[in-house]
């Protein structure tokens, strides 16, 4: 499972959706869950809540990401992708009865496309030579296989910006900067791919792809699949199902619903 939580589920002084976060991740009864935009000790709450261990990567300018995995589970290794992300980038590797199972949990910059690409290059880096890998997260990018024309239309200028190529200065973005698939930056998501890496959604997934905005809205989403999970050809063999996780919960406990993959190995 990946699963952006908005704002480590603080809502300031209108209290916390941790409760219904955790009865979302509970409710799966997930081996492996990546989250995103961690606040405070909300990773550690909801590692305790769901009876998982965690390992956190800090963010030096953004929001920290983690990996939980089942406590049953022996870890091999564990830390943070040493690169400057703008959020952070967490792997762990595990031991599985099919071999050692690397899992890094990402989050990827959320403005500028070309920073995204390199972000998505060093995830492949991290991923190296493991014959088993999954790269999970909200990576903030649309995917090149989709017309994306009407869903940036639809977008406030100042969002639609971030899912386009820059222009030099005195070229702005204009309508016509959402037509061809070109022009929409889909870099880090190509990047992916062109390492080998197995969008499992599209191999495998069932149902609608939007994974932003639910039920608690977002200026910024427009009905977008911004959260993926990528897997080594050799693990994608194993991926039994994917699908977004739709439920009345999910709805009121995140701005993002959850991906939740089933892989037999």
């Amino acid at each position: 499972m990946t699963y952006n939580i908005k704002t480590g589920g603080y809502d300031g002084s209108r209290g916390t959706r941790l409760e219904a976060i955790a009865d979302v991740i509970a409710n799966e009864v997930p081996d492996v869950v990546a989250l995103q935009e961690l606040r405070g000790d909300s990773g550690p709450w909801l590692a305790k809540r769901v009876g998982m261990r965690m390992v956190r990567a800090r963010s030096s300018w953004g929001q920290p990401v983690a990996v939980l995995t089942n406590p049953d589970w022996t870890v091999l290794a564990a830390g943070s992708v040493a690169r400057p992300f703008h959020h952070a980038a967490a792997r762990v590797v595990v031991a599985t009865l099919g071999g050692p199972l690397t899992v890094i949990s990402a989050h990827l910059h959320p403005h500028w496309g070309w920073r995204r690409m390199h972000e998505a290059r060093w995830l492949v880096n991290a991923v190296g030579n493991a014959r088993l890998a999954l790269v999970l997260g909200d990576l903030n990018t649309l995917d090149p296989w989709t017309d994306h024309h009407d869903r940036l239309r639809a977008l406030p200028p100042p969002y639609r910006v971030r899912h386009l190529r820059w222009r030099p200065p005195g070229r702005e973005h204009t309508d016509r900067d959402v037509g061809p698939v070109g022009r929409v930056d889909t870099r880090a998501i190509a990047a992916l791919d062109a390492a080998g890496m197995v969008d499992v959604f599209r191999a495998v997934g069932e149902g609608p792809p939007e994974t932003a905005p639910t039920a608690l809205g977002g200026a910024e989403f427009s009905g977008m699949r911004l959260d993926y999970l990528f897997a080594t050809p050799a693990l994608a063999e194993h991926v039994r199902s994917c699908r977004i996780l739709r439920t009345p919960t999910a709805d009121r406990a995140s701005d993002h619903y959850p991906v939740v993959a089933d892989i037999d190995i």
